[in-house]
């Protein structure tokens, strides 16, 4: 990927982020009161990202966890990864990471996790993968979130989450 794309997906993640900022902020503040940054979301295509994005901003949202925009500070920076993988019954799964990053740059926490996904071919997951899905990903990924934010640095041992 070239510089420039990852530029163009930083501003695309900071701008959906700020339209759910004011919705943060009248909820009542962030857990702790520690915003959080999205620095980026890698491996899925630049519109199911865009997608993501919104989803994660709607949950961080509804748990009072405040997303930092326009260039306020964040007390942690988060950094994702997502994969489309076949599973042994034949379907897809979404399988994800989050690395949540304290102000130094130290892995704070690492939220990871699959899930059964429908998608409308095997050759290309991602087209097709419908709203409700990247919804119950953002839900799943902001409990863990907004959970290590209320707790502290404290709980900041790995968290694995599935849809067993």
């Amino acid at each position: 990927m070239t510089g420039s794309g990852r530029t163009g997906r930083s501003l695309s993640l900071a701008a959906v982020a700020a339209c759910g900022l004011a919705a943060c902020q009248t909820a009542g503040g962030s857990p702790a009161g520690k915003p959080i940054a999205f620095e980026s979301i890698d491996g899925v295509p630049a519109a199911v990202r865009t997608a993501l994005a919104g989803e994660l901003a709607s949950a961080a949202s509804a748990r009072q966890v405040e997303i930092a925009g326009n260039g306020n500070p964040a007390r942690y920076r988060v950094r994702g990864y997502l994969t489309a993988e076949p599973t042994a019954d034949g379907g897809i799964a979404l399988a994800f990471v989050w690395d949540v990053f304290d102000t130094d740059q130290r892995r704070a926490r690492r939220v990871t996790g699959s899930a059964p996904i429908k998608a409308a071919s095997r050759k290309n997951p991602w087209e097709g993968l419908d709203k409700e899905a990247l919804a119950r990903l953002a839900a799943r990924s902001m409990d863990e979130i907004a959970t290590f934010l209320a707790a502290g640095p404290a709980a900041a041992e790995p968290a694995e989450a599935s849809d067993g």
